[in-house]
Parts: structure tokens; sequence; C-alpha cells
């Protein structure tokens, strides 16, 4: 079943538990939270008194992903909060180390790469994943067009977790709308991160509905 993650870096910050509020009644499965250092990315977002703040007014399963310098170093505080917790391969950690570390903390699994990274880069971590996500744009900023190089990517993943008889979440994030939704579906996404493809739609419901259907 495909599941959806909207990021909530679009919303307006002011509005945001209305924000929050109108997406669990649109039916979506988690809340795709980005943190930002301006350091491993060129932009600067939130931190985890933003993630409190959110978990305390929603019951939806906060996805965060983290796209910072050296994530070791704040674990063990984002996994107080987040449900499922994402750091990036290129971000110089130990990564076999920090995927069971999340794992230990009680959150969920995931490493994360961008779009010069392959996909055979990770598959020995694939074990210690609960979910592996594909960059399908330069990781920083909104509103970038997806690029068809995930594509490939998200199906050797779902090629190579099968081999390894592994049962994982393969999430996409980046340029997600009605026509790439389908084509990262049809690779073997089952995770989508939405951003102003749902925001921008008048009946946002409706919008979730149409790409759980496909």
């Amino acid at each position: 079943m495909v599941k959806i993650s909207p990021s909530i870096l679009i919303s307006d910050f002011l509005t945001l538990k209305d924000s929050i509020k109108e997406l669990e009644a649109a039916g979506v499965d988690m809340l795709h939270l980005d943190v930002m250092d301006g350091i491993f990315v060129p932009n600067i977002s939130f931190g985890n008194p933003v993630i409190k703040s959110i978990k305390a007014h929603s019951n939806l399963p906060l996805d965060v992903h983290l796209m910072i310098d050296r994530p070791h170093r704040y674990i063990e505080e984002f996994a107080k909060y987040a449900d499922l917790l994402g750091f990036h391969y290129e971000a110089g950690s130990d990564n076999v180390e920090l995927l069971k570390k999340i794992r230990e903390l009680g959150c969920k699994s995931c490493i994360t790469i961008k779009p010069a990274t392959p996909a055979e880069a990770i598959f020995d971590l694939l074990p210690l994943c609960d979910m592996v996500l594909v960059m399908s744009v330069e990781p920083g900023f909104g509103g970038q067009k997806f690029m068809p190089m995930a594509l490939d990517k998200i199906k050797a993943l779902k090629e190579e977790s099968i081999r390894q008889g592994l049962n994982i979440d393969i999430e996409v994030d980046g340029g997600i709308n009605a026509e790439t939704a389908p084509q990262a579906i049809a690779a073997g996404a089952n995770v989508l991160v939405a951003g102003n493809f749902l925001f921008s739609a008048d009946d946002m419901g409706a919008k979730v509905k149409e790409i759980k259907a496909l």
C-alpha cells in the first residue's frame, strides 16, 4: 500500500497546527520533517523544539529526515520525538553504528541517499534499515523538478531488498506530483514525500486518495 508523508516545510508555520489537522483529515500516513543545518545542505529549517511541539499536536507518526552534518551528535535528542529517524549516507558518520543506535533508541531507522550516490552504496546496510529514502532532487530546497535517475535507484533497491529477503519501505522525496508519483510507485517506491503537490491542491483529501489509488 502506498503511504503519503507530506513535508511540512512548505506550510505556513504561523498556521502550522491548522495545516497538520488538515493533513490528518486528508488521510496522510505520517508527517515528513526536514531538519537542515546550513552545513550539510545550503539551507536552515528547524530543530528539535519544533518537532517536540508537532508531536504534542498530532498523533501521526513523525518521519524525521536529518539533513545535517555528523548526525551522530544529535541522534539521541531527535529520537525522543521521532517515530522514524533517518540521516544521510553522505553525512560523515559510522552508518552501521548509527542505524543500530536509532533502533536501540526505539525508532525505526532510515538511511538517505543524494542524487549522486548510487543505490549499490547502501546495499550492505539494508538489513539495518526499516526504510530507505531516495532523494529525487538535491536536498535543501523545495519546489525542484523530479530527477528521473531516481527511478533506476528505486528499482535497484527494491530488487536488492527482495533478494535479501527484506520487507523495507522505499521512500522518494522531491518533485512528486500527478505525473511522477505513478512512475515512482511503478519503480518500487511505497512511501511518497509530497509538498507543493498537496499544499497547492484545492482538495487535499482528493489528492491523497488519488495517489493511494495508483
